[in-house]
């Protein structure tokens, strides 16, 4: 389930109801918790936060989910020491840090937890591949570039949540800075339509169940776009139909609570 993916917010749930994780802390505790009730669910259906990156957008409500929900919070050493720095979790992050291992996994609330990095312009930024009974998740919210890693665990796995951000025409014709849109395509910012449409044809293996586009900008792509490009990929690289199914993330909502 998403409750917001985009520059306005991100924050994910994956689990089932008894045993779940949070990733990314960019919405309210009042919206998650509507959200989660919502879908009977509670504060007590996840156990545990992971954290990608310390972009704001990401980490924004850190700091009282920390104050009011004591929760272990999950980042790399790398990310941690930026957190404990950070205007908006420096107060509340030390009680709850919670620092994963540099290599191999680690079972967080029952499930198998390997992170691993991928390009983006902040401190440090890591994909999450989660293993938990017979689903094999993986999560890869921003990034510039898709690395071979990230494909290799991508291709595992039956679940990938993977940002499909712009479309270059749209981009390129809109009214950003040229600085800030070299920013967005250089490897270290955002992954465009296409470049997701490119690495989906580079993981897709007949085990895949689902694909999520999250991320997509306000200014600089629509859910079509987006959409028809991932779908045209998977129709050429062999995916029948039904066989995979293929969504976008709402940038402002809640998404529904999907089954796995």
């Amino acid at each position: 389930m998403s409750f917001s993916s985009g520059s306005c917010g991100n924050c994910y749930y994956f689990g089932d109801g008894e045993n779940g994780i949070v990733i990314d802390a960019g919405v309210s505790l009042k919206r998650l918790k509507k959200a989660l009730e919502a879908n009977g669910l509670s504060f007590d259906s996840f156990g545990a936060v992971l954290v990608t990156h310390d972009h704001l957008d990401h980490i924004r409500h850190l700091g009282s989910f920390c104050k009011r929900l004591h929760k272990p919070v999950y980042a790399t050493a790398v990310l941690h020491k930026a957190l404990a720095r950070h205007t908006f979790t420096a107060d509340h992050i030390a009680s709850c840090r919670h620092v994963l291992p540099e290599s191999g996994p680690e079972t967080i609330c029952g499930m198998g937890v390997q992170h691993f990095i991928v390009p983006h312009d902040a401190t440090q930024t890591v994909g999450y591949a989660i293993t938990y009974k017979d689903c094999s998740f993986v999560i890869m919210t921003d990034l510039g570039r898709m690395t071979d890693e990230a494909v290799a665990y991508a291709s595992k796995a039956d679940t990938v949540v993977l940002e499909s951000n712009y479309d270059m025409d749209m981009l390129m014709g809109g009214p950003y800075t040229y600085d800030l849109k070299m920013r967005i395509v250089q490897g270290n910012g955002h992954l465009s339509n296409d470049e997701c449409a490119s690495a989906i044809r580079r993981f897709w293996h007949s085990g895949l169940r689902n694909i999520f586009l999250c991320h997509l900008s306000e200014n600089n792509n629509t859910p079509d776009l987006a959409y028809r490009c991932s779908s045209e990929t998977l129709k050429a690289s062999g995916a029948g139909k039904g066989t995979v199914s293929l969504r976008c993330l709402p940038r402002t909502y809640p998404s529904d609570l999907f089954n796995l």
